[in-house]
């Protein structure tokens, strides 16, 4: 046996938006919310021995355009983007405004990032963000302790 929902609905689309804006929450900017223009992008975190190592997919964007803070093992990463485009051409004038921005914020284990060696790159649409550990967050070789 195989369900079929169906809809009754002369324009279904149309009282799904109702729906959908009168039950979610259109405060919460999360990621869940993207059927209203907002979007958090993607982050990988990586931990190895020396480093943890973020990730954070944002194409389109510049170096430029990023913000990156280390203060008290809290990591924030944001962006502010605003593109604008006029065209005139045979009595027409379009403008486009484009205004995108996200912030991220990371809580980091005390004390184990030593901030004055973080580093940043932005290669790809992908931006890179490395943070050492203090040398006696390191994990420590294991040590044989004779038995006197």
């Amino acid at each position: 046996m195989t369900l079929i929902k169906r809809s009754n609905r002369l324009f279904p689309s149309v009282p799904s938006f109702f729906d959908d804006f009168l039950t979610k929450d259109v405060f919460d900017w999360s990621n869940a919310n993207n059927a209203y223009g907002s979007s958090l992008p993607a982050v990988n975190i990586k931990e190895d021995d020396n480093n943890f190592e973020v990730e954070v997919a944002v194409p389109g964007l510049n170096k430029d355009d990023f913000n990156i803070e280390l203060e008290n093992d809290v990591l924030t990463l944001s962006s502010e983007n605003e593109t604008k485009s006029e065209t005139d051409e045979n009595n027409y004038m379009r403008r486009e405004f484009k205004y995108s921005s996200f912030k991220r914020t990371f809580s980091l284990p005390e004390n184990k990032v030593d901030g004055d060696k973080v580093k940043a790159k932005y290669t790809d649409g992908v931006l890179h963000v490395t943070l050492p550990k203090k040398e006696e967050a390191k994990p420590k070789p294991v040590r044989m302790i004779k038995i006197g």
